[in-house]
């Protein structure tokens, strides 16, 4: 044998890239996918809010965590903090209704929806 097969060589390496390509995509969104509704004259916020999103599965994360009891999440933060709600498109109108209606009981004033802007 006068050379050496690069092909095989050649088929796992491209097989490593494709995977190091796809798993990099996970870890820099690091988000929950939710397809947002959008909007033509939505503003950026300025301050870190508290984010609260409802996925399409009626599944609540608060910080990109997992909540089973939103009461319980909400108790330790402040009343004064900006809460944003990001919602699924594809919700029914009164699952977010009922969502804001949660938080505002528990006495956040500042709570708006976060849309994806057109």
């Amino acid at each position: 044998m006068d050379s050496i097969n690069v092909v095989p060589l050649v088929d796992v390496m491209l097989v490593l890239l494709t995977i190091v390509l796809t798993t990099a995509t996970f870890v820099v969104n690091g988000r929950i996918p939710v397809d947002l509704a959008s909007s033509k004259t939505a503003q950026a916020t300025q301050v870190a809010p508290i984010v609260l999103t409802l996925t399409a599965e009626h599944v609540l994360f608060l910080n990109d965590k997992p909540v089973q009891d939103l009461a319980a999440a909400l108790t330790p933060l402040a009343r004064d903090s900006i809460v944003v709600v990001r919602a699924d498109g594809r919700l029914a109108l009164s699952a977010f209704v009922d969502l804001v209606d949660q938080v505002k009981s528990h006495g956040f004033k500042q709570v708006s929806l976060e849309v994806k802007r057109t």
